[in-house]
């Protein structure tokens, strides 16, 4: 059982880690992901949660041309390196600081693994992508493949991830803390 100065802990953290999150999502969404799209004409591969197929990623890499290439690996990724470590570590946070309140930790320590392995997902998925533009014209189809389960995974579990901490803390936070 965690302390009260402990779950505070994890409560700041949560919210520190959201912030950050958020600013670097916002930066993402609003700033390289949206300059990809209009350079390319097609979305992105990261906003793409049902995956991509060959012939889609193909036409997103032939669209961006050499600099929108160049522009994906060099501002887009680099920014993908941060935000699904600050997306898990607020999940993780969050969860930690419901626990105090949650009679069983069994769904904590699920949630816990979820968001762990969407991010791990979300960095499969960045590294098929600089595969994917390091090899372009000549992609694999395994390859595209691999990156596009791994979007998948990503989208699906992080989704997970939320709806569990959304649902963790509603229960929780019509309860009492524990002692």
């Amino acid at each position: 059982m965690q302390s009260a100065r402990t779950a505070r802990q994890h409560g700041m953290n949560a919210i520190g880690f959201g912030v950050v999150g958020l600013m670097v999502y916002a930066i993402m969404i609003f700033g390289t992901l949206a300059h990809l799209e209009a350079v390319s004409g097609y979305r992105p591969f990261d906003m793409r949660p049902l995956g991509y197929t060959y012939s889609d990623a193909d036409q997103l890499l032939a669209g961006l041309g050499p600099d929108g290439r160049a522009y994906y690996l060099t501002r887009q990724i680099p920014l993908d390196l941060f935000y699904p470590a600050l997306l898990a570590l607020t999940l993780v946070s969050t969860l930690r600081w419901l626990e105090q309140r949650l009679p069983h930790r069994r769904w904590v320590r699920i949630g816990i693994a979820t968001a762990i392995a969407a991010a791990a997902c979300d960095y499969a998925e960045n590294l098929g992508v600089v595969a994917m533009i390091l090899t372009w014209p000549d992609l694999s189809s395994y390859l595209v493949g691999s990156a596009s389960i791994a979007t998948t995974a990503k989208s699906a579990l992080t989704t997970l991830a939320a709806a569990l901490v959304l649902v963790l803390g509603v229960i929780a936070l019509r309860r009492p803390a524990l002692s």
